[in-house]
C-alpha cells in the first residue's frame, strides 16, 4: 500500500453517486478502504462488470447483512478500528439499523463519521426522494446553465459529484485532521444541494454587484459573450474559445484576421449577438484540425472540443498520463497528484477477488471468526 492515506482505515456503506466517487478517492491515495454491501438484494445501479464499474476500483467488497444484530456487531468490530465511515442514506435508515453515529460514536469517539444526502440532515425535503437535477434546481445553479430559451442538465457531474463526493471527501479530511488534534471525532453533514449552492458562491457575488443577470445567455462565461464560447467547425465538430483577458482576446482576432479597431468594444454585451454570428461564420470556413494548427500553443485559451473516445489519444492528455490502462480498463488516472506519496489505482487481484478473510484480517477478524460469520450467512 502506498499514497498520501497511508494507514487510515474507511468503511464505505455501498450506495450510489457520490459515495463510491468519495471512497474511490480515498482508496486511490491509499487509505484502507472496505466498502460494505447491506443486502444481496442491493440495487445499486448498472450491473457492469468489476473491471467497467470504475467507482468501486481499489478496495475490496464485502456483503454484511446489516439487518441482523450480528450483521451489527460485525459492522461496529469494523467501526473500532476505522477513522472514517461514509454513508449516503436517506436521513435516519442509518439510525433504524442501529449504526447512526451515536452509536458508531460510542465504540470509537475518534470516527470521523461522513454523512451524504440530496437535501441535508434535517429540513422540509429531508426524507424526500431527488437526484442531481433536483439539487440543482433549487440552488438556482440550473436555471443559470443552457440556453435563452431553456435551461440545460450538466449531466450529474455538478450536484453528485462536484456537490457531492467532493464536499464529503474535504469535509471527512478536515475532520480527519482536526482529530489529529482533538483525539474526538465528528459528525461531517454533506449535502449536495449544500455543495451546489456553494459553488455558486462567486455568481451570487457578482449578482449582488450587479455584474451578474439573472438571466441565460447574458454573462460573461454562459456562452452569451463571442469570446468565450464554442463554434462548429466545418467538419460538424466543435472547438472552444475562452480569450476574457484583452491580451488574449486580441491574439484571437489577429488569429482570425479581424482588426479591433474596426469591432465593437469587446465588453459591449449588447454587440456580443452579431459578434458570435460573426465568429460562427468564420470558424466554419475551416475544420477542427484546421483551427488546433491554428491556435493551439497560443495564449489564445483554446482547445478542440473532444469525445470520449479522442480524449485519451489527446497529446496533452498523452503526455501527462491523464488516462492509464488498468485492471484491462481505459480509465482517468487518480487525481490531485503527489509529489512524494503518489496515488495508485490497485490491481483487480487485491480488490476484486480477494478472500473475504483477507479483506478482513486487517480489521481484527481471524480465520475462525469469518468462517463462522459466513457458515451463519452473516457475511458473504
Amino acid at each position: 500500500m502506498s499514497g498520501v492515506l497511508n494507514g487510515f482505515k474507511v468503511i464505505e456503506i455501498a450506495s450510489l453517486g457520490p459515495i463510491p466517487m468519495c471512497g474511490t478517492m480515498f482508496a486511490d491515495m491509499g487509505a484502507d478502504v472496505i466498502r460494505v454491501k447491506r443486502l444481496k438484494k442491493d440495487n445499486l445501479g448498472i450491473n457492469l462488470e468489476p473491471k467497467f464499474n470504475l467507482l468501486n476500483r481499489s478496495r475490496p467488497s464485502v456483503l454484511i447483512d446489516l439487518k441482523t444484530p450480528d450483521g451489527v456487531k460485525t459492522l461496529l468490530k469494523l467501526v473500532k478500528k476505522a477513522d472514517a465511515l461514509i454513508e449516503g442514506f436517506r436521513p435516519g435508515v442509518m439510525e433504524r439499523l442501529g449504526l447512526g453515529p451515536d452509536v458508531c460514536l460510542k465504540h470509537n469517539p475518534r470516527l470521523v463519521y461522513g454523512r451524504i444526502t440530496g437535501w441535508g440532515q434535517e429540513g422540509p425535503l429531508a426524507t424526500i426522494a431527488g437526484h442531481d437535477i433536483n439539487y440543482l434546481a433549487i440552488t438556482g445553479l440550473l436555471n443559470a446553465i443552457g440556453t435563452e430559451t431553456h435551461p440545460v442538465i450538466p449531466l450529474n457531474i455538478v450536484g453528485d459529484f462536484g456537490g457531492g463526493a467532493l464536499y464529503l471527501a474535504t469535509g471527512v479530511l478536515a475532520a480527519l485532521l482536526e482529530t489529529q488534534k482533538s483525539g474526538q471525532g465528528q459528525v461531517v453533514d454533506a449535502a449536495m444541494v449544500d455543495g451546489a449552492l456553494s459553488l455558486m458562491t462567486a455568481i451570487y457575488g457578482m449578482k449582488d454587484a450587479g455584474y451578474w443577470i439573472d438571466e441565460r445567455g447574458k454573462n460573461l462565461v454562459d456562452g452569451s459573450a463571442h469570446f468565450y464560447n464554442v463554434y462548429e467547425t466545418s467538419d460538424s465538430k466543435f472547438i472552444s474559445i475562452g480569450s476574457i483577458e484583452t491580451k488574449f482576446y486580441l491574439e484571437l482576432l489577429k488569429k482570425l484576421e479581424l482588426d479591433p479597431d474596426e469591432l465593437p468594444n469587446q465588453m459591449d454585451r449588447e454587440s456580443w449577438p452579431e459578434m458570435r454570428k460573426r465568429f460562427a461564420d468564420i470558424f466554419r470556413t475551416k475544420t477542427r484540425d484546421e483551427w488546433c494548427r491554428i491556435m493551439e500553443k497560443t495564449n489564445i485559451c483554446f482547445a478542440p472540443v473532444l469525445d470520449l473516445a479522442e480524449a485519451p489519444e489527446y497529446p496533452g492528455n498523452k503526455e501527462r498520463n491523464a488516462f492509464i490502462f488498468a485492471n484491462d480498463s481505459l480509465q482517468p488516472a487518480p487525481a490531485p497528484r503527489f509529489s512524494r506519496t503518489a496515488s495508485s489505482i490497485k490491481d483487480a487481484k487485491t480488490t476484486y477477488d480477494l478472500d473475504i478473510k483477507d479483506s478482513l484480517s486487517g480489521w481484527g477478524f481471524d480465520k475462525d471468526e469469518v468462517n463462522k460469520l459466513k457458515k451463519d450467512g452473516i457475511i458473504s
